[in-house]
């Protein structure tokens, strides 16, 4: 539905959820076609309907949404006049309008972070939110079974926060944002990625399912599945998902769910696969119905393996030499990524 009535402040904080290393043996991805077009050389972001799939890239002046056929070739642009900052993500609401996530920050510099709502026509809204705890990166966001938006932020040491507007958007803001959870994903040996077996902790970027009952985070390297209760995206981190690992992406950013529960995915840099994970929805409903559709439950005390954060979120327990990497490799790539756009 149009953003205007369905954001509803909730005071409920999730459990900080460390997500398991465990797989369940969903099949390799396989590739569908190659994604070409000059313009998606920073492929970021991206959703899929029966027939097409529609893309961002987190480059340039204005907004504009790329239209693919299933064969990767471009059918046409979607374009908006708005000069976003650094659009890292996109989403869909129920009403076909697409949802621009303008949340990038390599630096930690920006005082607000936007979205912007977009018609199937070009037509354009901008809202402008702002985090309760200084500056994030953020290359991840999904909408819940009502519209509203739920960003996860992007951190080299792990303990990506999970924020939302505490009231309906107003246009252009900002209105404030408030942290709800914390996900923290363990290290893989999945390969890929910009920075080696660093990139298996950093979020780029999310999907929801048609039918809203499954959402996606992904990592450089692998996707992670989650089953939603009654479209609560909050509850679903609260649920152990499905690893299903995305090997060989050369900076794996963009994912999407197939109206058939097929999960897409790509990698930024010109010629990279479009690949697709068959029935991958159906992996996060099955290990939902396997563990009786019940959510993990209340909050765990930091134990074997995870170190209490300051606002009591669990961060994993990383080997120092991991953390090093992770901090010096990280910034290295804010660098090259910032220095390689307009601003």
């Amino acid at each position: 539905m149009r953003r205007t009535a369905v954001l509803a402040a909730v005071s409920v904080v999730a459990a900080a959820t460390t997500v398991p290393a465990a797989s369940a043996e969903p099949p390799a991805p396989r590739t569908v076609c190659t994604v070409d077009d000059p313009r998606l050389a920073e492929l970021s972001g991206m959703v899929a309907d029966e027939d097409h799939v529609y893309a961002v890239s987190d480059g340039g002046t204005r907004i504009e949404i790329v239209v693919l056929g299933r064969d990767c070739a471009r059918q046409r642009v979607i374009n908006a006049e708005t000069d976003p900052f650094d659009v890292e993500d996109l989403a869909r609401g129920a009403d076909g309008t697409f949802w621009l996530a303008d949340t990038g920050d390599n630096r930690k510099r920006r005082e607000t972070v936007a979205l912007h709502a977009v018609t199937p026509d070009g037509a354009a809204t901008l809202y402008r939110l702002r985090y309760p705890d200084g500056a994030h990166d953020a290359e991840a966001l999904l909408l819940d079974g009502a519209g509203v938006p739920y960003i996860v932020t992007k951190n080299v040491l792990g303990g990506s926060g999970v924020y939302r507007p505490v009231g309906p958007l107003s246009s252009p803001g900002p209105v404030d944002l408030e942290k709800v959870g914390s996900l923290d994903i363990e290290s893989t040996d999945t390969p890929g990625g910009p920075v080696g077996s660093a990139g298996s902790v950093l979020v780029t970027g999310a999907a929801s399912a048609a039918d809203g009952s499954v959402v996606a985070i992904r990592t450089y390297t692998d996707a992670y599945l989650y089953a939603v209760p009654d479209g609560d995206v909050l509850a679903a981190f609260g649920r152990e998902p499905v690893r299903v690992p995305l090997p060989g992406e050369r900076q794996g950013e963009a994912i999407a769910f197939a109206p058939d529960g097929a999960l897409l995915a790509a990698s930024e840099g010109a010629g990279e696969p479009l690949r697709s994970v068959p029935e991958a929805a159906a992996l996060a409903t099955a290990r939902s119905a396997e563990d009786g559709d019940t959510p993990e439950g209340s909050p765990e005390p930091a134990g074997a393996g995870e170190a209490a954060s300051a606002d009591g979120a669990g961060i994993p327990a990383l080997p120092a030499a991991v953390i090093s990497v992770l901090v010096a490799m990280g910034a290295l790539v804010g660098f090259r990524a910032w220095s390689s756009r307009r601003r």
